[in-house]
């Protein structure tokens, strides 16, 4: 099943299941009919705002892009605040905790709605806060020396930015002043950077402003799956926005450490971990940058001492959290397994709805102790 189909499916069984229940439960008979119509109506406004806003920019689209922006969230939890009450139908039909008589009137049927709709608002709003707020999070760790000339070194990791014309510029201005305040010495950006083909007047801005990111060894990128949808594989914005990408390649960083990246997964060709680093100095350590965490525990088993990973944007939404935990053996934050140490950021960005609900808006800083 493709990720169309799923994303299909996903939006069309909760609307049938909310048209369906909202009906049953809380609107008259003699007006559902209208209530189908103007649900109906509704749920029309994110495929139809999609298709048209796609590519586009100007007023109206941008009006109809940012409908559809929170549609999906306020009906997800809509689609919650629905499901819990049938379970507590459930508990209520031998427990009698309300009177079936007072569930039928139209006050309790209103106030319940209204209840539904406020939660689900409030959620969206908070996800929004959430989502514009850049933080920060803060490890330490320790990894062997070997050879390296360094005893030090502070990584800043940002992944999943999904760049486009309509990105805040706001937003991008922000990131790159936090990037100035941690001062990192290495900066490393985990993949889907970008969406499409990068360009535009914002977009040349937003490269500009990236680029003005500086860090001692060096600023690197791999490519995400959103990169391999269009000319990103040719990295030409990663030129622009001053970044080295890493296409299963293996960059020796003077005599301090091997910084590795691979393609992502949708690029069948790729290398196998071991096979990328078979060939490096050995004496040195081994920070490798995957875009998705879906090889930990093979590449643990591998030199490799760091990872960086994204992609996952930890569900961004609840309970799609949950959903992605059972899916990664590390969906978000950080696990030693062996002796590798394992990263997977949130993500600086979201690809969809500007909601956040689960995770954070975030950069990870990583100081490594060589010992």
């Amino acid at each position: 099943m493709n990720f169309h189909t799923i994303a299909t499916l996903a939006f069309v069984i909760p609307n049938v299941y909310l048209i369906l229940r909202i009906g049953q439960l809380f609107i008259n008979k003699g007006y559902r009919f209208l209530y189908a119509l103007i649900y109906l109506f509704i749920v029309a406004i994110y495929p139809f705002a999609t298709f048209i806003s796609a590519g586009k920019s100007g007023i109206v689209y941008d009006i109809f892009s940012w409908i559809a922006s929170y549609y999906l969230p306020f009906y997800l939890y809509m689609f919650l605040c629905v499901l819990l009450f049938d379970i507590f139908l459930l508990i209520n039909w031998p427990a009698k905790l309300v009177r079936v008589e007072k569930m039928k009137s139209t006050r309790f049927k209103f106030f319940c709605m209204l209840v539904f709709a406020l939660i689900s608002t409030g959620v969206v709003f908070a996800g929004a806060i959430n989502f514009n707020t850049i933080r920060t999070t803060n490890y330490h760790i320790e990894i062997p020396k070997k050879s390296s000339d360094i005893d030090h070194l502070k990584i800043a990791f940002a992944s999943d930015f999904h760049l486009k014309q309509q990105t805040d510029i706001h937003f991008v201005e922000r990131f790159v002043t936090n990037i100035a305040a941690i001062q990192p010495d290495l900066m490393i950006f985990g993949g889907d950077v970008v969406e499409g083909r990068g360009e535009g007047s914002k977009m040349d801005k937003i490269a500009k402003m990236l680029s003005g990111i500086h860090a001692k060894y060096g600023v690197y990128a791999v490519l995400g799956n959103h990169e391999s949808y269009g000319v990103q594989a040719k990295g030409h914005f990663f030129d622009k926005a001053g970044m080295q990408s890493l296409c299963d390649s293996v960059a020796v960083i003077g005599h301090s450490f091997n910084l590795a990246g691979r393609y992502d997964d949708r690029y069948r060709e790729r290398k196998k971990t071991a096979e990328l680093l078979k060939s490096i100095n050995g004496s040195l350590p081994v920070i490798l940058i995957d875009h998705r965490p879906t090889d930990i525990e093979e590449n643990s088993k591998t030199v490799v001492d760091v990872q960086f990973s994204g992609h996952t944007h930890n569900g961004q939404m609840f309970p799609l959290n949950l959903i992605l935990a059972s899916m990664y053996r590390l969906s978000w934050g950080y696990e030693k397994i062996g002796h590798t140490h394992f990263f997977v950021s949130s993500g600086i960005m979201l690809w969809g709805p500007p909601v956040r609900t689960t995770g954070k808006s975030e950069i990870m800083v990583v100081e490594v102790d060589f010992r």
